[in-house]
């Protein structure tokens, strides 16, 4: 075989590396790329709770609606309107015109179908969605009630962007192993094509869903790449391997830039990165130990150094254009190692403390790197922290159970705060820091029966309060965040970081 003939099979398998089992796309097609971060180990559309996953899921099952960041809105999806009947019953009126990829029609009952998996899969990571709603029910076809337990005003946070819908008929008549692996046929605005657990997900525009016709620019098939080492994310994309590549370090930026035929597109995320402490493991049973965390780091010397300039801090749970956010929240804790050391005294370990601390590699901006900084700075007061590095799909799955005492880890999507705050530190929500405190329970349970604003936000800002005095969690920083792209897509990433490709442009 010539050198040639070698160069041409050589330059086949790249590209069957980079884009598996792909086939080309028919003449005048696009196709965009994106390198992310996330998991993506299930097909079943209940069986994990990460951004990227809700909204891949979203676009091909359907969701009820969405958050329009520049509206400042809930926005419909599969329901055209809905409307609260009484504090504890709302009507959700579906768009009479949207059928499933088979041609079926979408309907009420399919809606009730999805809130029985969410509820019963034994797969579900997804109960917390709908958590306050006590049943759902078919009015008519095209009209679904739901009935909460007690008052919901932020119910749509619950749902929205996170209530999948997926066909009744076909979970019938298949089962959920095949209807979610072989069958997984939604109603939304692009097609599911392939999974490859741990790899890719493969999805193809849907021309039949309203709309999608005259949305020309959106891209016919969008390959979910995972690449969380951010070298091989920049590099892929300089390589014109990706189009789009998730979380660009602030220090690779320039490298980005230099390239003539890219660009960088920053935005503000609305995710709240933290260092979680569970108080069912000792020591972090210890409130004065917790806090004593809180005083030890130093935020503004990593955002300066590591993240230069591209986060802002947190001083509570939320921070400005968030719901309820408050400047003035206490208590408010400042870099103070001296404070620290005194608390780890009063804690009880006059001679420090042995802790294994968590972090994920490369799912977030430098994770790895902010983890490596915080350890001295934890060493400094007398915590003595041994990093541990899993992989990420490991220390998600444990954190999601429950099972990691202390670790740095983010929330996405926090506009409303409500979800969050109850899934993370309300008794009987997520396992994921184990915190229960009746108080915290009590004000977050009335804040969510208020649809009385002022009241509301009073009450939020009372349960956020505890929260940073009990120190469950520290909250560091939202970060500013950086997506390389090529000069020929158009797209503005969402606060939330969910990515739905309708909203990308390909300029051709």
């Amino acid at each position: 075989m010539s050198w040639r003939e070698v160069k041409k099979v050589l330059g086949v398998l790249v590209a069957f590396l980079v884009l598996g089992s792909t086939a080309p796309l028919a003449h005048g097609q696009s196709r965009i790329s994106v390198g992310v971060t996330e998991t993506m180990e299930t097909f079943n559309p209940y069986g994990d709770s990460v951004a990227l996953l809700y909204s891949i899921w979203c676009q091909v099952m359907g969701c009820l609606g969405t958050y329009d960041f520049d509206k400042g809105e809930h926005v419909g999806m599969l329901v055209e309107r809905w409307e609260v009947k009484d504090p504890n019953t709302w009507l959700f009126y579906l768009r009479k015109n949207l059928r499933f990829h088979d041609g079926s029609r979408l309907t009420a009952a399919d809606v009730v179908h999805s809130f029985n998996r969410i509820r019963n899969d034994p797969q579900s990571k997804q109960l917390q969605n709908v958590a306050p709603v006590a049943s759902v029910a078919v009015v008519d076809d095209y009209t679904v009630r739901f009935t909460t337990k007690q008052p919901t005003a932020p119910l749509l946070e619950y749902l929205f962007d996170r209530f999948i819908v997926t066909s009744k008929a076909i979970y019938d008549k298949y089962g959920p192993d095949v209807a979610d692996r072989k069958y997984p046929i939604g109603a939304g605005p692009y097609k599911f094509k392939e999974l490859i657990a741990g790899q890719r997900f493969v999805i193809t525009k849907n021309l039949d869903y309203p709309g999608m016709k005259e949305n020309r620019q959106a891209p016919d098939e969008v390959i979910f790449r995972i690449m969380r080492e951010p070298e091989q994310r920049v590099t892929a994309l300089l390589n014109g391997e990706v189009q789009i590549a998730q979380f660009v370090p602030p220090h690779m930026r320039e490298r980005v830039e230099r390239n003539p035929n890219l660009k960088v597109v920053s935005f503000d995320s609305a995710e709240i990165m933290f260092l979680a402490m569970s108080p069912k493991f000792k020591p972090w049973d210890n409130k004065l130990l917790r806090q004593a965390v809180s005083y030890a780091v130093d935020r503004d010397t990593i955002i300066a150094t590591l993240l230069r300039g591209e986060a802002a801090r947190l001083d509570g749970p939320i921070g400005p254009g968030q719901y309820g956010y408050d400047p003035n929240l206490q208590p408010r804790y400042t870099y103070n190692p001296e404070k620290g050391r005194e608390l780890v005294k009063q804690a009880g370990f006059p001679n420090g403390v042995d802790v294994d601390f968590y972090t994920p590699v490369g799912r977030y901006t430098l994770d790895k790197q902010i983890a490596e900084a915080i350890v001295p700075m934890l060493h400094a007061v007398g915590i003595r922290a041994k990093l541990q590095t899993p992989e990420w799909a490991t220390l998600w799955a444990n954190v999601q159970v429950g099972k990691v005492p202390f670790y740095y880890m983010g929330r996405g999507g926090v506009v409303d705060p409500s979800v969050a705050l109850s899934q993370y530190f309300e008794t009987g929500g997520s396992p994921r820091i184990g915190y229960s405190n009746p108080n915290l329970d009590r004000l977050l349970a009335l804040e969510r029966q208020s649809f009385d604003q002022a009241k509301r936000k009073k009450l939020l800002l009372e349960a956020m309060s505890l929260i940073t005095e009990e120190a469950p969690a520290h909250f560091l920083w939202r970060h500013q965040l950086l997506f390389g792209m090529t000069k020929n897509v158009e797209y503005k990433p969402l606060p939330s970081e969910r990515i739905y490709a309708f909203n990308i442009r390909v300029l051709r």
